[in-house]
């Protein structure tokens, strides 16, 4: 009789090793008219990671209030930064952008493609995680490396992404090997390029204070044990160290509460006003919690938070970029990879 490796009908198994690198970040709709964000957004606000809430009454509120107004609403603001490319959103741009970076430094680096295939996902909207694990696994990867673009940890950020892989292996027969990046925010590397891109955008236009803006969460879940504010914090003081500039300068918020309980304080919008009102001429704004532009910088921050300073008796108010796909950004992404992926590659 003869031995066969597989039956015939068995399915492909990789026969060497592979592996897989999936950057993932928050989300983005399709588009901006109102059955997009609406699906959006109901993906996003059922997340029980994102709303701790008794569940029936977070139905009601969701599905009979916020989602019959909220969409048009959204809509208006992601209409604001829409690009007029194939991506359309600026976040989905910067994260293929990265991904596909990523993916030539490596093999710059001298790693065989046959051995390594990077992908990037959202965790709400499209391209979905389980879409692109399984597209890796079928390409033959039998080991992943997740990464959460999220230097600081969130439950409502990291952990629902690693969640989201994690319902994904649960279907699985075959399982491969999985590993997920730690959060970065105290890592040299990344500290030090951020504060670079930051002495690079106030080159000759130095401000009177640097604001550090952080996407905030409510106050209750860094009470129930959240490490997320004091990542925050460590992030902005390690960088405020590293620019070498005082407590008087440089100063820290959080932006993008939603709905009516605390959240983490002080507030960016009320910061923004009570800076101009205290007779600050010159202030620059930097979103160091986000890997990538997206509503929450450019809109939120670089036209509201702008009208706002303005309006209030500012005079110039200077909007830093996240990092984005740019060198600086890409040497902090590349030396995480490396960092995880030793013994694989």
């Amino acid at each position: 009789m003869t031995v066969k490796a597989y039956p015939d009908d068995h399915p492909q198994w990789p026969r060497h090793p592979k592996t897989g690198i999936l950057i993932v970040n928050l989300g983005t709709p399709d588009g901006t008219d109102y059955r997009s964000m609406r699906r959006y957004l109901k993906q996003f606000l059922s997340d029980r990671r994102v709303v701790e809430a008794p569940r029936l009454l977070w139905w009601f509120i969701l599905n009979c209030i916020i989602l019959l107004r909220r969409p048009s609403k959204s809509g208006e603001a992601y209409a604001r930064i829409w690009l007029d490319d194939a991506d359309g959103s600026p976040l989905r741009k910067y994260t293929r952008l990265q991904a596909e970076k990523l993916s030539e430094m490596m093999m710059s680096d001298g790693h065989d493609p046959d051995h390594f295939m990077v992908s990037w996902a959202m965790r709400y909207g499209q391209p979905s995680i389980p879409d692109r694990l399984n597209e890796l696994k079928q390409a033959g990867c039998n080991r992943l490396l997740i990464v959460p673009l999220y230097p600081q940890y969130a439950a409502a950020t990291t952990a629902t992404v690693q969640d989201e892989v994690f319902e994904w292996m649960i279907k699985q027969r075959w399982q491969p090997a999985v590993r997920t990046v730690a959060p970065w925010h105290d890592h040299p590397v990344y500290i030090k390029e951020l504060a670079k891109s930051i002495r690079a955008a106030t080159k000759g236009n130095k401000p009177d204070i640097l604001l550090a803006s952080f996407h905030g969460i409510p106050q209750r879940y860094f009470v129930q044990g959240d490490p997320y504010h004091c990542q925050c914090i460590k992030t902005a003081r390690l960088l405020r160290d590293e620019l070498k500039m005082s407590d008087d300068m440089f100063k820290v918020s959080f932006q993008s509460r939603f709905g009516r309980e605390p959240w983490l304080q002080p507030y960016t919008d009320e910061t923004i006003e009570q800076l101009a009102h205290d007779g600050v001429e010159h202030m620059a704004i930097f979103a160091p919690g986000f890997s990538a532009d997206c509503l929450e910088t450019l809109e939120e921050l670089n036209m509201e938070g702008r009208e706002e300073f303005i309006e209030n008796g500012g005079k110039t108010f200077t909007y830093i970029p996240c990092l984005n796909d740019s060198d600086h950004g890409m040497t902090v992404i590349k030396t995480l990879i490396d960092e995880n992926i030793a013994g694989w590659l």
